[in-house]
């Protein structure tokens, strides 16, 4: 059933056998099937990786990477249709976004390819002080060693781009663990690897339990450990690396929004729509609390409400579909559970505000809901936008800051001054300015501060720290 998609045997760190079937999250029927990797088979990539790692003579060069790169993009392009519909069929995401998905997920192996001449080192004057004099000195990059790469559902094909992707144009050894609900976009880029040249040893796909993840992240042979998904696993995993082991955590955020009286409706509407709902707003950074004038939260609300409501919800295979299913259907529970909660605590439902099936919510427009409410302190990971009415600028800022998470916030205002000390006072790693909190190119850093991240991601910041610098010094022998 959907709650535990591993079936067959029992596993844990050493066991094996057994599959996981993969599901349509909205119709719950069955598309496929994948095998799990036993601990053994895991031991041996493992080994197998730091041998690579170890013996420098069999490091791909760098054209032979650029020219694998290259070709999986052509393979992609050429299998575009099929991938995002492998996407909306496993994942839920709509069609047409999967598609937009897929074309970023091709660009994202171009960055990767281009972003190889990047790797780069530099010169180091060595005769600042009289000790350094008569040397010469350069620093260069190498790969940092054995990847352990775990990611998440809600980009099945981009967020493996971005973790396998830098790891290949590193030269690094990667192995990959997608999401149980949505491996098979994770199996495709992988055998389009293959396709393209790559030799397998290089880059192997992974299926586990929990337990057997920790162990694969953990394990002292993995140099660098990148995850995607919850604080709560993320952190945890963190406590428990291998000394040594370097790591790049992403988790969700809470997304704040500040409108100033100036805002234009016309522009802001539309985009916190797209910025909330997308994906039935399961996206670390989707739009999930607005705070506004009070004079102007009402209309905000009934306007997203009025667009909100329009929302076509269904089977994420259909092109005409805008809203799909939850992941599983414990997620809709919980979607539920606190809306409800903020119902009883007096917010304002301007619509939705209930589930429409066993595996899909309506797109729901919340106004005040309680400060304490879990709707307002924990990340929704569902269709819901909660708006709140505040006093002034330095009250709305003062609630956005105060979570213990911080990721990317927005700012909607005409104003130069207003925006810019707004965007200097918010608590985030990147302020978009009238626009959503969602926005995001792939060559952009994307990070979480807090409880939200550590680390840097984005192609080129991830390529950067799956490599490390190596300084050459030499000593001149007289003229």
């Amino acid at each position: 059933m959907l709650r535990s998609r591993f079936s067959g045997k029992s596993r844990g760190a050493s066991g094996g056998g057994g599959k996981v079937d993969v599901v349509n999250p909205y119709s719950l029927k069955k598309i496929g099937e994948v095998a799990i990797t036993p601990w053994d088979v895991v031991d041996g990539y493992l080994d197998q990786a730091q041998a690579l790692h170890r013996n420098r003579d069999a490091w791909l060069p760098a054209h032979k990477r650029i020219d694998i790169l290259a070709r999986a993009a052509g393979i992609m392009e050429d299998n575009a249709d099929a991938l995002a519909h492998q996407i909306a069929n496993e994942g839920g995401k709509p069609l047409q976004d999967a598609i937009v998905e897929v074309t970023r997920a091709i660009d994202g192996i171009g960055l990767c390819a281009h972003g190889i001449a990047e790797i780069k080192g530099e010169e180091i004057p060595m005769d600042l002080t009289a000790a350094g004099a008569g040397r010469i000195a350069f620093s260069q990059r190498e790969p940092i060693g054995p990847v352990v790469a775990l990611s998440a559902f809600n980009h099945p094909l981009n967020l493996i781009v971005h973790q396998v992707g830098p790891a290949v144009a590193a030269g690094c050894p990667v192995l990959v663990k997608p999401s149980a609900d949505t491996p098979l976009s994770c199996q495709s880029l992988v055998n389009i690897f293959y396709q393209a040249g790559l030799p397998e040893e290089w880059c192997r796909f992974v299926l586990n339990d929990r337990v057997g993840a920790e162990q694969m992240a953990t394990d002292p042979r993995t140099h660098f450990f990148s995850f995607i998904g919850s604080a709560k696993v993320g952190w945890m995993l963190r406590s428990k690396l291998a000394p040594g082991t370097r790591c790049a955590l992403e988790h969700g955020g809470l997304a704040p929004v500040i409108v100033a009286e100036d805002a234009d409706f016309s522009e802001m509407i539309p985009s916190l729509l797209k910025g909330g709902m997308y994906h039935s707003g399961q996206v670390c950074v989707s739009v999930q609390r607005v705070y506004a004038p009070r004079k102007m939260a009402p209309a905000i609300a009934e306007q997203l409400a009025h667009g909100a409501a329009r929302l076509v919800v269904g089977d994420a295979v259909s092109p005409k579909t805008e809203c799909g299913p939850l992941i599983r259907p414990r997620e809709v529970d919980r979607v539920e559970e606190w809306v409800n909660e903020s119902k009883a605590g007096g917010a304002k439902v301007v619509t939705g505000g209930e589930r429409l099936g066993e595996t899909t919510y309506a797109p729901t427009i919340l106004l005040d809901p309680p400060a304490n409410a879990r709707v307002s302190t924990m990340e929704i990971f569902g269709p819901v936008i909660c708006i709140y009415s505040v006093d002034s600028l330095d009250e709305a800022i003062a609630k956005s800051n105060d979570l213990p998470f911080a990721f990317q916030a927005a700012v909607f205002t005409k104003n130069l001054d207003v925006a810019m000390d707004a965007s200097r006072r918010l608590d985030a790693t990147a302020v978009m300015i009238n626009d959503h909190t969602a926005f995001r190119v792939d060559w952009m850093p994307f990070a979480g501060r807090k409880q939200s991240g550590h680390g840097v991601g984005g192609i080129g910041h991830t390529m950067h720290e799956m490599t490390q610098d190596k300084m050459r010094v030499i000593k001149l022998g007289k003229v």
